[in-house]
């Protein structure tokens, strides 16, 4: 299925600087909250779920890896007591859970009468291994650090919602970009754990082209840079921080480049934007989350997955270019699969669109109401 919608002029917005902030970590997670009988969701409860003598895919084990996550909303329970309304929320690279907690994700989706209002649904945030207030390579061991990939990012996950929430499946998993790719890996790895992922800005096959040449040009801008120093840095790189527009550039709409960059003036203070906020991320923490994708690649096992699968991309998406027909060619393969690709336009933002989600709200809301099919 494809769709296209008028899309309203909105500003860029500044929730890529929202994935930057650090802080300091929470005592280990209680079990799973328990349930109330207020109408009115709860400000987010935040907490660590610390798991001990971890073993990465790489072979690595750590003593503890803490994994951050904050939850909104209440769970319901059937009469078994077994949770029916958890949603499993999984942020883009370099992000955060705290990004889909900002107030336009809250007005646009978890605010009474939305999509996944929160006085319905248990909402859960994570920050993935690597991310965020979860443990990653800046948090000391720097390039230490276990090469983790996104199947450690999605066992953790497992683990936080299984162990520590006591969640035996959840009713869906949205996922973004990253999240997106983690939502196709938990259909495959966990098939009877969750009844349907809507995958946002992502491919249901390994990372080539152009979305490897970006990753390889930035981690090898990182590595190949004498003052990256084996990781042990003092200072930003400087590869990283020329690396960085780049990587910015493509998080772009073609059309929405060309109508808000007319001249040089334009063009420099969009790198120079750029670099600023490049100086405020941990290097080996980029080049770990962007080396992660090596092993991903669910395209052999679409036929095995049993959750509901409903896709959306959007046309203007370099990342994921419309003209190689990747959905076109692979959802057929998905038993119970739909996918839209949404029109872009010089007012949406290419990749970076899901940083706004007034603009595919409605697509929730279909991914819920599919959901609900018999």
């Amino acid at each position: 299925m494809r769709t296209s919608v008028c899309l309203p002029c909105v500003l860029l917005s500044a929730l890529l600087g929202l994935s930057l902030g650090c802080a300091t970590a929470r005592p280990q997670a209680p079990s799973a909250p328990v349930e109330t009988s207020a109408s009115a969701p709860r400000g987010a409860q935040e907490a660590d779920a610390v798991f001990t003598s971890h073993r990465f895919q790489d072979g690595t084990v750590l003593p503890e890896v803490r994994i951050h996550y904050a939850t909104l909303g209440t769970p319901r329970r059937d009469a078994s007591g077994a949770v029916t309304n958890a949603v499993l929320l999984l942020h883009w690279t370099s992000a955060s859970g705290e990004v889909l907690r900002s107030q336009s994700f809250q007005d646009a989706l978890f605010a009474p009468g939305r999509p996944l209002d929160a006085t319905k649904y248990f909402l859960i945030f994570p920050d993935s291994v690597g991310h965020g207030r979860s443990s990653k390579p800046s948090d000391g061991l720097r390039t230490k650090f276990p090469a983790y990939g996104y199947r450690d990012m999605v066992e953790l996950q497992h683990q936080l919602v299984t162990r520590t929430l006591g969640i035996r499946r959840l009713h869906a998993i949205v996922g973004l970009s990253m999240g997106g790719m983690n939502a196709w890996q938990w259909s495959e790895l966990y098939p009877d754990a969750v009844e349907g992922v809507m995958p946002i800005v992502s491919l249901p096959t390994r990372i080539a082209g152009r979305n490897l040449l970006w990753r390889r040009f930035v981690s090898g801008q990182i590595r190949n840079d004498p003052e990256w120093k084996d990781g042990l840095y003092t200072a930003p790189p400087r590869g990283w921080l020329e690396a960085f527009p780049v990587f910015r550039m493509m998080l772009d709409g073609v059309p929405h480049l060309q109508a808000t960059l007319a001249d040089a003036q334009a063009a420099d203070a969009f790198i120079a934007t750029a670099r600023a906020q490049a100086a405020g991320m941990d290097a080996n923490d980029i080049l770990y989350s962007l080396e992660s994708s090596r092993d991903y690649d669910p395209e052999g096992a679409l036929g095995d997955i049993q959750a509901r699968v409903f896709a959306l991309n959007f046309s203007d998406d370099e990342f994921n270019p419309v003209s190689l027909r990747t959905l076109e060619t692979l959802m057929p393969r998905v038993k119970r699969g739909r996918f839209v690709v949404q029109e872009g336009s010089a007012s949406s933002f290419g990749h970076f669109t899901q940083a706004h989600p007034e603009l595919w709200a409605d697509q929730i809301a279909a991914f819920l109401k599919f959901l609900e099919e018999g």
